[in-house]
């Protein structure tokens, strides 16, 4: 799949323009915890994610993130939107929830491309 069709699948809204609509995405990750993403997520994913600060940006420049989908018709800030023009990273808005555009992309044949992060039961999430 590739960022055309990405936007087309989640009836996205592009925030910057320079990016190339022909890239590859290689698959998928749904975070809202910055640190979960550097943690598990592989180069080449789209990331959805209801944040839209600035460090969302700077996360998925340092884990080679393909695109930033933000759902829920969330609007970022310009700083945002400039740091992503900059990086030439594809800032998109969508109107559905996570769970939403995780079926639909997964539907369309996106795999998941979240690792598993080491012990499960040393989380302490309590």
């Amino acid at each position: 799949m590739n960022i055309n069709e990405l936007i087309n699948i989640v009836e996205g809204t592009p925030l910057t323009k320079s990016f190339d609509g022909s890239e590859e995405i290689l698959g998928g990750c749904g975070a809202d915890l910055m640190s979960d993403v550097l943690a598990s997520i592989e180069p080449g994913a789209v990331l959805l994610t209801g944040l839209c600060n600035p460090q969302v940006i700077r996360t998925a420049l340092m884990a080679d993130v393909a695109a930033v989908v933000l759902v829920r018709g969330k609007n970022p800030p310009e700083s945002t939107i400039k740091l992503a023009e900059e990086e030439s990273i594809p800032l998109i808005t969508s109107p559905f929830g996570m769970f939403e555009l995780c079926g639909r992309l997964h539907l369309a044949g996106l795999p998941s491309l979240e690792k598993q992060v080491g012990d499960q039961q040393d989380c302490d999430c309590s």
